[in-house]
């Protein structure tokens, strides 16, 4: 029985590298190519036309579910997404019965996920693969519907410039005609109002705690109750924000998710 061909795409090395250590032991498996941006695995795919696409989904430029979109020529691969934190796309495989593994992933995990790719490609019917195109083809549909959220925001730093990435802000805080992103022990300005950049901000991973904060989710320590039902929210660096209850009302499923 010929090999399964095999195309790996993350943008971080290490997850490339895991990848391949978890497939050296699978001989019915062979690694043909790897791209570390979202253009690199159009290239690599359609020279190579491989079985099986290992695909992270959060690259720099053009994301992984920009990449598969772009493809052709169709039929497309098997796909096995890898995602480290969309919620919301996670959702979405478990709807249309795909594959995805979420970082940081074992060895039992990716084993399982090999076997149903196994059985997948055993069937490898026209019509299983008629299947496998509509389950994609229905999921870019979906996932184009979804409001599109910025990932990274342009800040100065001494006379340089950067592109931060969003999930790396613990808590903003207004100041005057500026944003005040806090990272950690590093504070950068950033011209605008608190509104206006919690806007641009995914609900799922940033809540408005009161007037003038925001805060990361994944930045939070503890929950205390405080008064009038409101809450003082615990950073991982001890910072106490007061989370009142006009912006908890707004904030109310993701409350429910972390309560």
């Amino acid at each position: 029985m010929a090999k399964v061909r095999v195309v790996i795409v993350d943008d971080e090395s290490p997850a490339r590298r895991k990848v391949r250590r978890f497939l050296a032991s699978e001989e019915d498996f062979e690694i043909v190519g790897e791209a570390g941006t979202g253009l690199e695995a159009i290239q690599v795919i359609e020279q190579q036309r491989p079985d099986l696409v290992f695909l992270d989904v959060q690259m720099p430029g053009l994301d992984g579910f920009e990449a598969l979109e772009a493809l052709r020529p169709r039929p497309l691969p098997q796909v096995v997404f890898i995602t480290a934190y969309d919620h919301f796309a996670l959702k979405a495989f478990e709807v249309h019965a795909l594959d995805y593994l979420l970082k940081p992933f074992d060895q039992p995990r990716f084993d399982r996920v090999l076997d149903h790719v196994r059985r997948q490609l055993r069937r490898g019917g026209e019509k299983e693969r008629d299947e496998t195109i509509e389950k994609l083809d229905r999921l870019l549909a979906e996932l184009n519907q979804r409001p599109k959220y910025v990932e990274r925001l342009l800040v100065n730093a001494g006379d340089k410039a950067f592109l931060l990435a969003v999930e790396q802000i613990d808590w903003i805080e207004a100041a005057r005609n500026y944003v005040n992103l806090r990272v950690g022990e590093k504070s950068y300005l950033l011209r605008g109002t608190i509104e206006g950049l919690y806007q641009k901000l995914d609900p799922s991973k940033f809540i408005r705690a009161n007037r003038s904060q925001i805060v990361n989710v994944e930045s939070i320590k503890e929950l205390h109750p405080w008064f009038h039902g409101e809450y003082r929210i615990i950073l991982r660096d001890e910072t106490e924000i007061s989370w009142s209850r006009r912006y908890l009302d707004r904030s109310s499923n993701l409350f429910l998710k972390l309560g």
